[in-house]
């Protein structure tokens, strides 16, 4: 946990076990690979861990802030084929089709409080479970069967609700805004959810008709008076406003809620459904849309500050272990983000006009995560001893060597004619 929130450049079973004063990486890879504990255990104390502390985080303002569970998958690059899940699939951390592996996260969104991961599924393809001998090299469960992403979905939102965790809204994008199963199962719950779906989704309108989110949109949306400005929530740069309307359905429990860009005209279009008994505002649901961007957050934080993505284990549990203490640290720092907010936020007034004046001190804004990981960071590092530091780089470049070495043999069977060859 102390390597994950370092300043290490990469964070991998070597420079972990560099740092901790370990000759050899073996003890940090055998915690990930082959020690004995309960990943999905660990899991359930860290979502706990970051929720009970988010919730004593003081939210500002006078409303009742929601809580959002946001879903989202996220993707790792990866090279050759060993690798559990492995694929060439589109990911967005490249945004193109690349070889690699991908994850769906659940993000415990308190609205001017905080935010974190709290839960994680890997997504694994059919023919890697169906096929027994790849199964067996990637580490596959015996009982593991073949899961959309949105029944992944499913299994997080489900583990979240065995530890006691409710949420005022469900939301995520156009991947499981198409599940029909992750639907089902939200209304089942009682969950209201407010989840993306592409424009040629079908819906019924309150007078029976048939249309999709784009044809409703044409036919109803024509005047300007149908559509309210409203702020999305508060960015680093201000308020995101678009242009929002909502549409009723056949049922009275379901509604579309579209989202115009104010520039470019862009829409999205949001499937809403709100239970019996809860409030059913175009205002909460509109909160609630805009509730669902900080798992992206959380995604850049857990890469770019403790490697989600720099995980080197190749077996499904070892990924599964990984994400988990990244999890974890990620909520050490997000907790001490939400809580310390009020206390270090001295920033000046905003501008209210175009031309005003800067202020003579503008103040800092409140500690972030990336912020507080470094000063954790910089208050429990220790130099390593001058025979550390030897010693690692000539264990690194004759494993180097050796790995080499047996490249070039492993090179030199495939291609038999190249061994007769001498330059």
């Amino acid at each position: 946990m102390s390597a994950l929130a370092s300043e290490l450049p990469r964070v991998n079973g070597w420079s972990i076990a560099r740092r901790g004063g370990d000759r050899r990486p073996d003890r940090t890879q055998r915690l990930l690979n082959h020690a004995s504990w309960d990943t999905s255990a660990a899991m359930s104390v860290v979502r706990q861990f970051a929720v009970r502390g988010l919730e004593q985080a003081p939210r500002r303002g006078r409303r009742t802030g929601l809580v959002v569970g946001a879903i989202d998958e996220t993707g790792q690059e990866k090279s050759g084929e060993a690798t559990a899940g492995v694929k060439r699939q589109y990911l967005g951390c490249a945004g193109k089709v690349a070889n690699g592996i991908s994850t769906v996260h659940l993000a415990y969104v308190r609205e001017r409080a905080g935010h974190a991961l709290i839960g994680a599924r890997q997504w694994i393809p059919r023919e890697h479970i169906d096929d027994p001998v790849k199964s067996l090299l990637m580490g596959l469960p015996l009982d593991l069967g073949f899961r959309t992403k949105g029944q992944l979905a499913i299994d997080v939102y489900a583990g979240a609700y065995a530890d006691g965790i409710r949420f005022d809204f469900a939301c995520g994008d156009e991947v499981y805004g198409s599940c029909t199963q992750l639907r089902e199962f939200f209304e089942a719950e009682g969950q209201a959810y407010v989840l993306r779906v592409p424009s040629n989704f079908t819906l019924t309108l309150a007078a029976g008709t048939k249309m999709t989110c784009a044809e409703a949109v044409t036919a109803l949306l024509k005047h300007a008076r149908r559509w309210e400005i409203r702020s999305a929530g508060s960015g680093s740069k201000g308020e995101r406003w678009y242009a929002w309307a909502w549409l009723a359905t056949a049922s009275p429990r379901h509604h579309l809620l579209i989202r115009r860009h104010l520039r470019t005209g862009e829409l999205a279009f949001h499937y809403c459904y709100v239970p019996e008994g809860q409030l059913l505002t175009k205002a909460r649901l509109i909160r609630a849309a805009g509730l669902r961007w900080p798992v992206e957050e959380d995604f850049a934080f857990s890469k770019d500050c403790f490697g989600l993505d720099q995980c080197q284990a190749r077996l499904y549990t070892a990924i599964a272990r990984h994400a988990v203490l990244v999890m974890a640290a990620l909520a050490i720092c997000a907790i001490t983000a939400a809580q310390l907010k009020d206390r270090t936020d001295t920033q000046a007034p905003p501008p209210v006009r175009p031309g005003q004046l800067p202020p003579a001190e503008p103040g800092m804004i409140p500690l972030t995560i990336p912020e507080i990981k470094r000063l954790l960071a910089a208050l429990t590092t220790r130099p390593l001893p001058r025979w550390l530091v030897i010693h690692w780089d000539a264990w690194t470049r004759r494993h180097q060597a050796r790995a080499r070495w047996f490249h070039k043999r492993t090179r030199l069977a495939r291609q038999p004619e190249f061994a007769q060859v001498k330059l």
